[in-house]
């Protein structure tokens, strides 16, 4: 189903705070954005030193590490929403606070490079999924934290994710 063209969700598809990622996204090949995306922020992230990957830009603020341990986690979370989704599972799933995630996922104290090798690989595992998903699937919603979202929501979601943290390390860590 690599063919389709997945128009950009609209207002009702998802609840209102994701529209900063949406909307990030252009409209059409979200499968091709999310296959393109994925290069240029592996070649970014593996420009960053071992050392540099532990770097805070102010106190309390998460490192170049947690940053991408995010990026893994949310998306990971969010490629399990449209699976649910996409085989019309009615289950209302649950949402997640992403502070509560990062001390005990320890990514300061994993290897940089697998942190990298990791989000690379969720990518072309979610590319897998997401190219196998017919018409119908993309249509379809389901409700996550209390609120409705479609597959291709999720979709847009995850590539403006991506584009949103990638500006911020750039911007605030990397200068």
């Amino acid at each position: 189903m690599a063919d389709l063209l997945i128009a950009k969700p609209q207002p009702g598809d998802f609840a209102p705070y994701y529209a900063r990622y949406i909307d990030l996204v252009p409209d059409g090949d979200v499968i091709g954005t999310l296959a393109t995306q994925i290069h240029g922020t592996v070649s970014t992230l593996q420009a960053v030193s071992e050392a540099d990957s532990l770097k805070r830009y102010a106190e309390g603020k998460w490192s170049i590490r947690e940053v991408v341990g995010h990026m893994i986690d949310t998306e990971r979370i969010f490629a399990y929403r449209a699976l649910r989704f996409a085989r019309n599972d009615q289950t209302p799933l649950p949402g997640f606070e992403q502070d509560d995630y990062i001390g005990p996922a320890r990514f300061d104290a994993r290897p940089w490079a697998g942190l990298i090798a990791e989000l690379e690989a969720l990518r072309e595992s979610n590319l897998a999924m997401f190219r196998g998903f017919d018409h119908d699937a993309w249509k379809r919603h389901g409700l996550a934290s209390n609120n409705p979202m479609s597959v291709r929501a999720v979709a847009y979601t995850i590539a403006g994710h991506e584009r949103h943290h990638m500006r911020i390390l750039r911007e605030r860590y990397l200068g």
